[in-house]
């Protein structure tokens, strides 16, 4: 094992070098390692992260569940194109926890113990799926509000393309295991929304040279009308239908996931439960988590 650099930021610990991972993005090892597991995470305000970790949240994370840093947070010394230990937050400086950190931290829980996870995360609150789209994206950034350029400045103004770039480092380390998507208040009564996606998951799969069987697309629902989430028809109407255009697709239910006063927006608790359920899907996809409930401890214990 190649030695461990340790920098504490934060009370946080991040191992910039970690089961022969090296803290430079160029560096390449022969083989990716199939039990490294790699997530493409994106979508808006809820996947970007803005829940605030409570006590139960801040015990170290397992370093088995690393994130690549697809932007830079100088107070974390972290730079965009390495790997790092998945401490909030895991995407850009300015977020806070999402379903990301609990999907990692379930995952991690549940997977044999010489198994890791790895998340890449480009998220942009309030945003439109249009923002991935490859022939769409300039024109709707061009006339997006000044804070939502300013958030895709850190992506420079490319979000899909800034996904990609990662998602290549990563695979250097891992293996692509699944595509997870928390987007819709934005598009939340666009019934081309599933087409849309389904051109988004087929560029990916292009780009990265993937097997669309072997990476599956997890799409959470957004807040139910019983948490007065405004855009829960989305839930009903609109999401169903990204199972008949992209095969390997899956919904994640957010049916009593708890919310924030404000109507688009799941509060910590809320955000744990649904990291979970994306967590347990992917389990059940594998054929690694036969009980339908697996440990729902945000860090490994053991």
């Amino acid at each position: 094992m190649q030695p461990i650099t340790i920098c504490i930021c934060r009370q946080v610990i991040c191992l910039s070098i970690l089961f022969g991972m090296g803290s430079s993005a160029s560096a390449k090892q022969d083989t990716p390692d199939p039990k490294f597991q790699i997530y493409l995470c994106f979508g808006q305000s809820n996947m970007e992260a803005g829940a605030r970790p409570e006590s139960q949240d801040l015990a170290p994370v397992d370093p088995r569940f690393q994130m690549l840093a697809a932007v830079d947070n100088p107070k974390l010394e972290r730079k965009k194109g390495n790997w790092y230990v998945a401490t909030p937050p895991i995407n850009r400086p300015e977020n806070n926890m999402g379903p990301v950190d609990f999907f990692g931290r379930t995952m991690v829980a549940n997977l044999p113990k010489d198994y890791r996870v790895g998340v890449i995360n480009v998220s942009v609150a309030g945003a439109k799926i249009e923002l991935w789209q490859k022939n769409t994206y300039a024109t709707y950034l061009a006339t997006a509000p000044d804070w939502m350029k300013g958030m895709c400045k850190q992506y420079d103004d490319n979000p899909y393309k800034r996904l990609v770039e990662m998602a290549k480092i990563a695979q250097e380390k891992g293996v692509i295991k699944g595509i997870l998507l928390h987007q819709g208040e934005s598009n939340s009564t666009d019934k081309d929304w599933p087409s849309k996606v389904k051109g988004i998951y087929n560029d990916l799969i292009k780009d990265l040279d993937l097997d669309p069987q072997n990476v599956p697309l997890l799409a959470g629902e957004l807040k139910t009308a019983e948490e007065h989430g405004v855009c829960a028809a989305f839930n009903v109407n609109i999401l169903p239908h990204l199972i008949e255009v992209v095969p390997n697709s899956y919904i994640i239910s957010s049916a009593g996931c708890k919310g924030t006063p404000d109507p688009f927006h799941f509060n910590t608790e809320g955000m744990r439960e649904l990291g979970h359920r994306y967590a347990l899907q992917m389990l059940k996809i594998l054929g690694l988590e036969k009980s339908g409930t697996g440990k729902r401890t945000s860090v490994s214990r053991d």
